[in-house]
């Protein structure tokens, strides 16, 4: 599995970390959306996975809340690779009882910095993130398919 996550970094680090993600709605109809992701360990499970972070109240992190699972997908040209799996979510709309929450700013800095993302003053940075409510989101790699 590790290998085949090197081509979702490779992907990743091309596009500077662009991707789709989809889960399903309650009707059984597909929601996706973009968003920019890396792959990162989980926190709990040590684990690599895919990770990015969300904005609250987005209507993604109720799907991933209901359902539990996504896939995300990276591409470059006609490369692409995806990864499907359970999700996880960290933040102060989901805390997790094994993960201490005074770590949440570096865990989503950390994310973003897994999903290509720099900044120039990650002071402001936390307090955006904790003003709109960021969540970090992992994708576990139970399936990888793709055409490499």
């Amino acid at each position: 599995m590790a290998a085949d996550l090197e081509l979702v970094r490779t992907l990743s680090l091309a596009e500077h970390g662009l991707a789709t993600i989809a889960t399903t709605r309650t009707d059984g109809t597909v929601h996706a959306s973009i968003v920019n992701a890396g792959v990162i360990d989980d926190p709990i499970t040590g684990n690599p996975s895919v990770a990015f972070v969300g904005i609250g109240g987005a209507r993604k992190l109720d799907l991933l809340r209901r359902n539990g699972h996504a896939t995300v997908v990276f591409r470059r040209g006609w490369e692409w690779v995806s990864v499907q799996g359970a999700t996880h979510l960290i933040g102060p709309d989901d805390p997790d009882p094994d993960f201490d929450a005074a770590g949440l700013p570096k865990l989503l800095r950390d994310v973003f910095v897994a999903a290509t993302g720099t900044h120039d003053d990650w002071a402001e940075y936390d307090r955006v993130m904790a003003g709109e409510r960021r969540v970090a989101v992992f994708i576990s790699a139970t399936r990888l398919s793709g055409n490499s």
